[in-house]
């Protein structure tokens, strides 16, 4: 007697059923690869993850050569009163120090908050050698979050126009910057950064040594309409244009560094 085996009947295929798993397989596909490309992404020596690009700034003190924290000569193309252009050539450079060694004890102590790891200091002289300007840089301890706080604090106090917290000058024995000392301070800029750690300032004088009885913060010295020493001689335009041209390189080694491999 022939057996007979009853089939069981085949459910009709849905469409819209495959397509909606392989749209999921599909997706779930570009997800994993995206995220394993994000962590290759995220590992390349020129994509630092930003927390190391942050320290590798604050070793520049020693890791940079002289030459790329204070060139030897700085184009100050604009920088002028009336947009005149300027140039700068650099006559001293400082070993690395401490903020006791560098700065006025009452700026050593508004630094606090975010620690003081070094300082690095040079002199300039303009293109007729009649005025000098000191630029500065601290490095400090801070985070991001200790440094944005700082910056804060001195734009909401006016702090960077306070004179008893105007930094100190470098003065270089034989050159144009031989008399340049603290009673022939001028004018002065402070800026804490928030990009990297570090504060960048500078401080302008005359180089035949005259004392400066009112010194004038260099937003001040470069208003319209001002007739103080500082304002009339562009002291005030020397500080900013010396401190924004060693900003702008301090920033490009930074970047440069974060594209170095690591070892």
């Amino acid at each position: 007697m022939e057996s007979t085996v009853r089939l069981r009947p085949v459910r009709a295929r849905r469409p819209v059923r495959t397509a909606v798993a392989l749209v999921c397989l599909v997706l779930g596909l570009g997800l994993t690869g995206g995220a394993a490309a994000g962590a290759l992404i995220a590992t390349r020596p020129d994509g630092a993850p930003a927390a190391d690009r942050w320290e590798q700034a604050r070793e520049l003190w020693h890791r940079a050569p002289v030459d790329t924290l204070f060139p030897a000569t700085l184009n100050g193309s604009g920088a002028g009163p009336g947009r005149a252009d300027r140039n700068w050539t650099r006559i001293a450079v400082a070993p690395a120090g401490t903020c006791a060694d560098a700065l006025d004890p009452l700026l050593t102590r508004t630094l606090r908050p975010v620690g003081c790891a070094r300082v690095v200091r040079a002199t300039y002289r303009d293109a007729t050698s009649s005025l000098v300007t000191t630029v500065g840089m601290v490095f400090t301890k801070g985070d991001r979050t200790r440094m944005t706080a700082l910056r804060d604090r001195f734009t909401d106090e006016r702090l960077d126009r306070r004179a008893d917290l105007m930094p100190k000058a470098l003065p270089a024995p034989g050159t144009a910057a031989a008399s340049f000392r603290d009673p022939q301070r001028a004018s002065w800029r402070v800026s804490v950064l928030t990009d990297a750690p570090v504060v960048v300032y500078a401080v302008s004088g005359f180089a035949d040594g005259r004392t400066v009885t009112t010194p004038q913060p260099a937003a001040e010295a470069m208003a319209p309409g001002q007739t103080t020493a500082p304002a009339q001689s562009g002291l005030g335009h020397e500080a900013k244009g010396v401190a924004d041209r060693v900003e702008r390189g301090l920033r490009k080694a930074a970047a440069a560094a974060g594209r170095e491999p690591q070892q």
